[in-house]
C-alpha cells in the first residue's frame, strides 16, 4: 500500500521563552528558500520576524500564537509550527502537539533545562511525540553543550545522545563536528548558507573520539548488528547509525542532540538533515481513533491518501473572512466540493476553501492528502473536532486543556463598546479553550479567566486594537477554589405548594471528597423510590452547585456526589422539583463537610548573578514560597520555589530592585493547595463585606 508520505515531516519547534525558537523558525525558512532576507524577533528594521504575524508579537519580542508554514529540505516536505514559550500561551503549544508527528525541543545553551522546558517535554510526552534536541546560543558567553547535555537526562529523564561537538564556543563558534559521520562543517557567507566541508580541527580529535565511544555504545543496545560490528571492530556505515538512531528515536527511547546557534547562522542546516534522518514520517506513527459504532473501540487510522477521509481540527483564527479553521488530515483525502460530517453535531459541510497556511499568508489549493497540515474557511466548528467524509464514524480524542489561575473583572466605558466586547470575547472564547469569560450576576460584572497576567493582558490590548472596545478593568484577582475535607450526609425534601400542582422532591446521599479534580455523580437506587426519569435533574442540580462555593463564591472542585435514596410524589414530582431538592441537599451537605479554600501554587524560577541569591531567596520566603532548589552555574543562580500566586503580584518590580535589574523569573501553575487559616477567614470576610454592599 504506497502512502506516499514518507518524505513528509510534520515538525513543532517548542521551548522555554527566549531559547531562540522563532529566530531559529526563521533561519530554517530562510535556508529552505521560503523567505528571502532573514529578519530577527526585535530587529531594527521594524518587519519582525515571519512567523511572529500579529502587530502584537514584533511589539513585545515573543510569540504569542502558534504560526504553520511549509517549506522544502531536499527531497522533503516539512510542515513546522512554532509555538509560543510564554507559560501564559501553553494551549497553543498543547494543541499544536496533538497534531504533530515530532518535534524540535530547543534549550538554551546557558540556561539549559529551564520550567517551561519542563513542561513542553511533559506535552511531548501526553501525546507520545519523538523529538530532537537543539542546544542553541552556543556563541554566548558561559555557553556548555556537555551540561545541557547532562540536563536532559538527569532533569528530563531523557536518553540524550550528543550527535554533534561545536567547533569553538562563545565568539568562537564557527561549525559543528557531525559524530556520526565524523566530519567536519563550517558555515560561511553572509547569513552561514554556504555549507563548507573541512577536516575535523586536530584540537578536537580526542574529544570527538570520546564522544563517537559514547554515542556508540549508547545507539548499540538498539542494533544487534551494529553490536557486532563494534564488538568485531569493524567498520560501522554512517547508514547503519542513521537507521538505529531514527529506529531508537521514533520509539522514544533516544533523544539525538544537536548543537549550533540560530542568530550566528550556525547548524541550522544540519538540524534539518536531522529532522529529515530521524524524525517520523507520518505513517510511522500510530493516530487511535474511536469506533462509535463499535462501543469506542480503538481503530488506528492508517496515513493513506486512498483511505476514507479522517481529519481533526485543532485551532481556529476567526478573521475578517470568516473563520478559518486549522485540519491535520489523518487519512484519505480533503478537496474543494467535498463533503464532510462534523462528528460532535452530525452536521454537514462542504468545503469550499482549502488553504495552504504560510504564517498570516495564505496559498489556495485544490486538495489535502493524509499527512498534510492546512486550513478551511467558513467551517463552524470547535476547536478538536473529528471530521470524516460519513463512511467512517470514529473520533479522535480531543486535547487537555487546563485551568486558568488568573481573573480579572472588566467594565466597558460606552454602548458600543459592549456590542464589541461581546463580539471579541465570543471570538476570543471560541479561539482558546483556556481563556474564559464568566457573568456573575449578584455584582453585574463580566469576569475573565487565563492563564497569567500576560495572558489576560494580551487579550485586553486585542479587544482595544481589533474591536475599538474601551475598558476599565479591575486588579487582576486570583482564581481560588472551594473544596471539601470530609465525608457528610444529606437528607433533603423540597416540598412547595401553591395554587394547581405543587413541588415534591426528596433526595438523600452522601457527599465526599473525590479522587479527582472535578465532579463525580453515582446513583445508587435501588426499587424506584425516584423514578429514572429525575436522576439526571439530581444530577444538574449538583453541578449547578458546584459553579459557586459558600465560602467565598467561587467554583467548588474535588466533590463526589453519592445518590442512595429519595422520595417522590406522583403529581407533585417534576424535573423541577427534584433539580431544587439536590440543591438544597448539596448546599445541607457542603456546609458540613469542613469546606475550605484552595489556591493556586505556581512553580516559579528565577535567574539571577549569584551575589543576589540570599536576598532572592529571602524575598521568596517573605511570599510563604517553598525554596524547592538551587543550581549555581558560571556566577549564575537558578532559584526554584513553590510561591502561592496571591503573592506574585507586582514580583517583577521586587525582582529588578533588589538585584540591580540583572534577575529573570518565569512561572507556571503547580498545583491547588488549602489556604492558611488567616488568609482563609480574610477572605470569607471580604467576601461576606461584597455580598452585603
Amino acid at each position: 500500500m504506497s502512502t506516499g508520505t514518507t518524505n513528509l515531516r510534520n515538525i513543532g519547534i517548542s521551548a522555554h521563552i527566549d531559547s531562540g525558537k522563532t529566530t531559529l523558525t526563521e533561519r530554517i525558512l530562510f535556508y529552505t528558500g521560503k523567505i528571502h532576507a532573514i529578519h530577527e524577533v526585535r530587529g531594527k528594521d521594524g518587519v519582525g520576524a515571519k512567523m511572529d504575524h500579529m502587530e502584537l508579537e514584533r511589539e513585545k519580542g515573543i510569540t504569542i500564537t502558534s504560526a504553520c508554514t511549509q517549506c522544502h529540505w531536499h527531497d522533503h516536505v516539512i510542515n513546522i509550527i512554532d509555538t509560543p514559550g510564554h507559560v501564559d500561551f501553553t494551549i497553543e503549544v498543547e494543541r499544536s502537539l496533538r497534531v504533530l508527528d515530532g518535534s524540535v525541543l530547543v534549550l538554551c545553551g546557558v540556561a539549559g533545562v529551564q520550567s517551561q522546558s519542563i513542561t513542553v517535554d511533559r506535552q511531548m510526552k501526553r501525546y507520545n511525540v519523538p523529538r530532537l534536541a537543539f542546544v542553541n546560543k552556543l556563541d554566548r558567553t558561559g555557553a556548555n553543550p556537555d551540561r545541557i547535555v547532562t540536563q536532559l537526562r538527569e532533569k528530563l529523564g531523557h536518553n540524550a545522545i550528543a550527535l554533534q561537538c561545536p567547533i569553538g564556543l562563545e565568539h568562537n563558534l564557527t561549525g559543528v563536528v557531525d559524530i556520526v559521520e565524523m566530519k567536519a562543517y563550517r558555515f560561511d557567507g553572509e547569513n552561514g548558507e554556504v555549507l563548507t566541508e573541512i577536516p575535523i580541527p586536530d584540537a578536537m580529535q580526542t574529544e570527538v573520539l570520546g564522544k563517537r565511544d559514547v554515542l556508540l555504545d549508547a545507539v548499540s543496545m538498539f542494533s544487534e548488528e551494529l553490536m557486532e560490528r563494534i564488538l568485531e571492530e569493524q567498520e560501522i556505515p554512517a547508514s547503519l547509525l542513521h537507521d538505529t538512531i531514527r529506529k531508537a528515536t521514533i520509539a522514544l527511547e533516544l533523544t539525538p542532540v544537536l548543537m549550533g546557534s540560530a542568530y550566528k547562522n550556525v547548524g541550522v542546516q544540519k538540524l534539518l538533515d536531522a529532522v529529515a534522518l530521524y524524525l517520523p514520517a507520518p505513517e510511522e506513527v500510530t493516530n487511535i481513533a474511536l469506533d462509535l459504532d463499535n462501543d469506542e473501540a480503538e481503530v488506528s487510522l492508517v496515513s493513506d491518501k486512498d483511505a476514507a477521509f479522517v481529519g481533526y481540527t485543532f485551532k481556529l483564527e476567526d478573521g475578517a473572512y470568516g473563520q478559518l479553521t486549522y485540519m491535520r488530515v489523518y487519512q484519505g483525502t480533503l478537496e474543494k466540493g467535498l463533503k464532510m460530517i462534523n462528528m460532535t453535531n452530525g452536521k454537514r459541510h462542504n468545503v469550499g476553501r482549502l488553504i495552504r497556511m504560510n504564517a498570516s499568508e495564505t496559498e489556495e489549493i485544490e486538495r489535502a492528502e493524509a499527512g498534510d497540515i492546512v486550513a478551511v474557511f467558513g467551517i463552524d466548528c470547535a476547536s478538536g473536532t473529528t471530521f470524516t467524509d460519513g463512511s467512517l464514524r470514529v473520533n479522535m480524542t480531543s486535547m487537555y486543556v487546563p485551568e486558568p489561575v488568573i481573573d480579572v473583572k472588566i467594565e466597558t466605558l460606552s454602548k458600543e463598546s459592549s456590542k464589541n466586547l461581546s463580539k471579541g470575547l465570543n471570538r476570543f472564547m471560541k479561539e482558546d479553550p483556556t481563556f474564559q469569560v464568566r457573568y456573575d450576576e449578584e455584582s453585574s460584572e463580566t469576569i475573565l479567566s487565563g492563564m497569567g497576567e500576560l495572558h489576560l493582558e494580551v487579550y485586553l490590548e486585542r479587544l482595544r486594537r481589533e474591536y475599538r472596545v474601551e475598558l476599565e478593568m479591575g486588579k487582576p484577582q486570583v482564581a481560588y477554589r472551594e473544596t471539601i475535607t470530609t465525608v457528610s450526609e444529606f437528607d433533603y425534601t423540597h416540598k412547595k405548594q401553591t395554587g394547581g400542582s405543587g413541588q415534591y422532591g426528596r433526595v438523600v446521599g452522601a457527599m465526599e471528597p473525590a479522587d479527582t479534580n472535578g465532579y463525580e455523580f453515582e446513583n445508587q437506587i435501588k426499587g424506584g423510590n425516584i423514578p429514572k426519569d429525575y436522576i439526571p435533574s439530581v444530577d444538574k442540580g449538583f453541578q449547578k452547585c458546584m459553579k459557586k462555593g459558600s465560602l467565598i463564591g467561587f467554583p467548588i472542585v474535588g466533590v463526589k456526589m453519592t445518590l442512595r435514596d429519595g422520595a417522590s410524589h406522583a403529581v407533585d414530582s417534576s424535573d423541577m422539583a427534584f433539580s431544587q431538592a439536590a440543591i438544597g441537599g448539596f448546599r445541607q451537605a457542603y456546609a458540613k463537610a469542613n469546606p475550605v479554600i484552595l489556591e493556586p501554587i505556581m512553580t516559579v524560577e528565577v535567574q539571577i548573578p549569584t551575589e543576589f541569591q540570599g536576598t532572592v531567596i529571602g524575598n521568596l520566603s517573605s511570599r510563604r514560597g517553598m525554596i524547592v532548589g538551587t543550581v549555581d552555574a558560571d556566577k549564575f543562580c537558578t532559584v526554584t520555589a513553590e510561591v502561592p500566586l496571591s503573592e506574585m503580584f507586582g514580583y517583577v518590580g521586587d525582582l529588578r530592585s533588589v538585584t540591580q535589574g540583572k534577575g529573570e523569573f518565569t512561572m507556571e501553575f503547580c498545583r491547588y493547595a488549602p489556604t492558611p487559616k488567616a488568609l482563609s477567614d480574610s477572605l470569607i470576610k471580604e467576601f461576606e463585606k461584597a455580598r452585603k454592599n
